[in-house]
């Protein structure tokens, strides 16, 4: 009687062992699961935001473009400018020596 009751003992601890181990895994599988997930979204939050800040960056870039190139047709419009009113400064004077010659 006394295996029998051993016995039986036994047989209850290991069925407690066996569902604490299933447990056990259940809950185990449930934070990697979950774990994963939450690196699922952060990972695609954190592309989100590598994606933005790219774009900012094109913007910027496109914006700072078009002042470089703005101001570069203004500077070339001001030496053009300084350039014809010098050559007409030096055919002014040329004018004046051609006519004072004459005179």
């Amino acid at each position: 009687m006394t295996h029998d009751t051993d016995t039986e003992i036994d047989d209850a601890d290991e069925v407690r062992d066996l569902e604490a181990e299933a447990k056990a895994k259940a809950e185990n599988r449930a934070e990697r699961a979950e774990r994963a997930e939450r690196m699922a979204r952060e990972g695609a939050q954190a592309m989100a935001e590598h994606h933005a800040q790219i774009k900012a960056v094109d913007e910027r870039t496109t914006r700072l473009r078009a002042l470089r190139l703005a101001k570069e047709a203004a500077d070339a419009q001001v030496k053009a400018a300084e350039d014809a009113a010098k050559a007409e400064a030096k055919a002014a004077k040329a004018s004046a020596k051609k006519s004072a010659r004459k005179a």
